[in-house]
């Protein structure tokens, strides 16, 4: 099985020793993405900015290895508060619509840069060429 490092610069860098994404046989695997704005590096302000540039940085990182949304199987969902789960859901929703891939929602004490939100991702892709 071949393995892949993915990056774009359409989506934040690494802060550390990892990839946006690592491509390992037909599976691709996303570093989890908060809402950094990968233009300026700042952390977008509130709950539903940083979900929509979360979401929009991992739509970058599938884009550079050639998948969409679509192609998801797995999802975590990382939430600083549970109280936030609606809001994040419903932009969730937006970008995975109809036959959503799995996911597993988690509450955690923190996450990096004081994010609110951070989307990881499991991705199908079709056979290596």
């Amino acid at each position: 099985m071949t393995r892949t490092i993915i990056h774009t610069e359409h989506a934040p860098a690494a802060v550390g020793p990892y990839s946006q994404a690592v491509r390992g046989g037909n599976f691709l695997f996303t570093a989890g993405q908060i809402g950094l704005d990968p233009a300026t590096g700042v952390l977008r302000q509130g709950l539903e900015a940083q979900t929509q540039q979360a979401l929009a940085n991992l739509q970058a990182i599938l884009a550079a290895a050639g998948a969409t949304p679509g192609d998801v199987v797995k999802t975590t969902l990382f939430l600083t508060d549970m109280a936030a789960f609606a809001t994040v859901n419903g932009i969730y929703g937006s970008v995975f619509g109809q036959n959503p891939p799995a996911r597993s929602t988690v509450a955690v004490a923190a996450l990096p840069l004081g994010a609110l939100v951070e989307i990881e991702a499991v991705a199908l892709l079709p056979a290596a060429v």
